[in-house]
């Protein structure tokens, strides 16, 4: 059971909902992906109120162990992307996946 959504799915979707042609819509879902990746790669936080906080965290350097071989490895200090999901997307995804689970319907989002 497949439950990704893929890009392409996605601008489908929004061509659905807005009018916009499938064309336009991915340059502006192409546009804000790359302005969020752009944000992020200086080090900034992205807050989009009501949805939720896009930003970096630094891992700190560690000794790793590679299970196979017990041969100690390490790693450097790296920074990853995070996401944290605002209060009210939290609440709507929990309603909607409760309610999904009494009523099963097959959407694609």
């Amino acid at each position: 059971m497949a439950n990704n959504v893929t890009k392409a799915e996605l601008v489908d979707y929004i061509a659905g909902k807005t009018g916009l042609t499938k064309l336009e819509v991915k340059a502006v879902v192409e546009g804000f992906l790359d302005g969020i990746k752009e944000a992020m790669r200086h080090g900034r936080r992205i807050e989009i109120r009501g949805f939720g906080i896009f930003s970096v965290k630094a891992r700190r350097a560690r000794i790793a162990r590679n299970p196979r071989t017990g041969e100690k490895l390490p790693l450097g200090e790296r920074f990853t992307p995070h996401f944290r999901p605002s209060d009210e997307f939290l609440a709507e995804v929990d309603q909607a996946i409760k309610a999904r689970a009494t009523t099963r319907s097959d959407t694609l989002l």
